[in-house]
């Protein structure tokens, strides 16, 4: 397994300590027990594309020779899309911010996901359209943001390069069927790469939506699958024991006692797109009928010096899961010159890497000792094999979750009101 999960600190066996009772925790794991049995049984017939992912080599075959197109003849990649058509790709393409990546020495991938027209204006005008690419995610293919930067970007690639240019830089990525971005694809004769319609957005990361940003960067989608593939094939041999099914009953137990905050502390840089990306993934697939609980991506160790002051002494109402990578002995040495002479002793001769290590772990620590439900996950190495592996887990966690909550994961009602209401706003715009 590519992390390892320590939940001890979230349970308790008094019932009166604010904690989760085990007697309580044993019947939300009976029943996560048979939430792990209808997801082998779905993995079985097919009826949850998701879980066949892990195992597909297929399309990622097919979409290879497009991102080695782009790879050499491209020097920047603008990614349109938003939500899960662009946080699971942004979560990958996080792990090329490291000299451990260095050679891979693909294009600049650049992710518009939101309609800021200050943002999109300076993009423009920082291409060189010669050697730009661009690719147009959007599941249903009517997204109205996605598509509003699309139509921006049409124009701008045809000033540059004329009538018919965009066909050669473009590519969409959308569901079959009629679709406003399926006859713009066709319009300008640009290729068309399917989006499984029962993939649902915030389930796509291990889809071609974040496997062609990453192999266009020299990433590895086919590892993230094979770590993705040893979690999923672990829980569902495991079931009641498995890493996914205790994290769900854990954080629905201590949601039914008033813990209605989980806050995701990654104490690693390269994890801050994914802790963006797990908050999607858990208050959209649970935040339905008044059941859920509210997640936040916070930072180690910055927001120790902007968050931990009310996580100790403000609310209890919060749980909270570290994501720790080996850190002891790595990064620049402090020289003990330096430290003594400043009265730093206690960092001389010391590493980066080993100030990050006492502080992680003194952090959780600190909030275990005042009482308040913590886990851990520890990772040996961040790499695509150990994302895809983490990023399974919460995919696994989260449906789990909302099948002991009773609601469905894979549904968003509530926010179709707004985009409605946004459509009217614009047509009673006047120019």
């Amino acid at each position: 397994m590519s992390y390892r999960q320590t939940v001890d600190h979230c349970l308790s066996s008094r019932a009166n300590d604010g904690l989760l009772d085990r007697q309580i925790f044993d019947q939300l794991i009976m029943r996560a027990n048979a939430s792990v049995e209808r997801l082998a049984a779905l993995k079985s017939d097919g009826g949850l594309p998701l879980l066949a992912l892990p195992d597909r080599r297929d399309d990622l075959d097919a979409i290879a020779p497009l991102a080695k197109r782009f790879a050499a003849d491209f020097d920047d990649v603008v990614v349109l899309g938003t939500g899960g058509s662009s946080m699971g790709g942004q979560a990958i393409l996080a792990l090329t911010d490291t000299p451990l990546f260095a050679k891979f020495a693909g294009p600049r991938i650049h992710f518009m996901d939101n309609v800021d027209p200050h943002t999109l204006d300076v993009l423009v005008k920082s291409l060189n359209f010669e050697r730009a690419g661009l690719i147009v995610i959007s599941k249903s293919g009517g997204t109205a943001e996605t598509l509003a930067q699309f139509l921006v970007l049409t124009a701008a690639f045809t000033r540059a390069l004329g009538e018919g240019g965009l066909a050669g830089h473009a590519i969409a990525v959308t569901q079959p069927g009629d679709s406003a971005l399926q006859q713009l694809a066709q319009q300008y004769g640009l290729p068309i790469v399917d989006h499984d319609p029962n993939v649902g957005g915030r389930f796509s990361v291990l889809s071609v939506v974040g496997a062609l940003p990453a192999m266009i960067r020299g990433l590895s989608a086919e590892q993230l699958r094979v770590g993705a593939a040893q979690v999923l094939d672990g829980t569902l041999a495991a079931g009641a024991a498995s890493a996914p099914a205790i994290g769900a009953a854990i954080s629905v137990g201590l949601s039914a006692l008033g813990y209605s905050t989980t806050v995701m502390l990654p104490y690693i840089d390269r994890l801050a797109p994914f802790g963006l990306w797990y908050r999607q993934l858990w208050a959209e697939s649970l935040g339905k009928r008044g059941k859920g609980t509210t997640p936040i991506r916070a930072m180690g160790t910055v927001d120790q010096h902007s968050q931990l002051q009310l996580y100790l002494d403000g609310p209890r109402d919060k749980m909270f899961t570290f994501l720790m990578l080996e850190a002891q002995g790595l990064g620049g040495r402090i020289e003990s010159e330096i430290a003594d002479g400043a009265g730093l002793d206690y960092l001389s001769d010391r590493r980066m890497g080993d100030l990050m290590d006492a502080e992680q772990r003194a952090t959780a620590n600190t909030l275990v000792n005042a009482g308040l439900p913590t886990r851990v996950f520890k990772l040996d190495v961040l790499d695509e094999n150990s994302l895809g592996a983490l990023m399974m887990h919460f995919m696994l966690e989260t449906i789990i979750a909302a099948d002991l909550l009773g609601v469905d994961p894979y549904d968003q009602p509530a926010v179709e009101d707004g985009k409605v209401l946004a459509r009217e706003y614009l047509s009673r715009m006047k120019d």
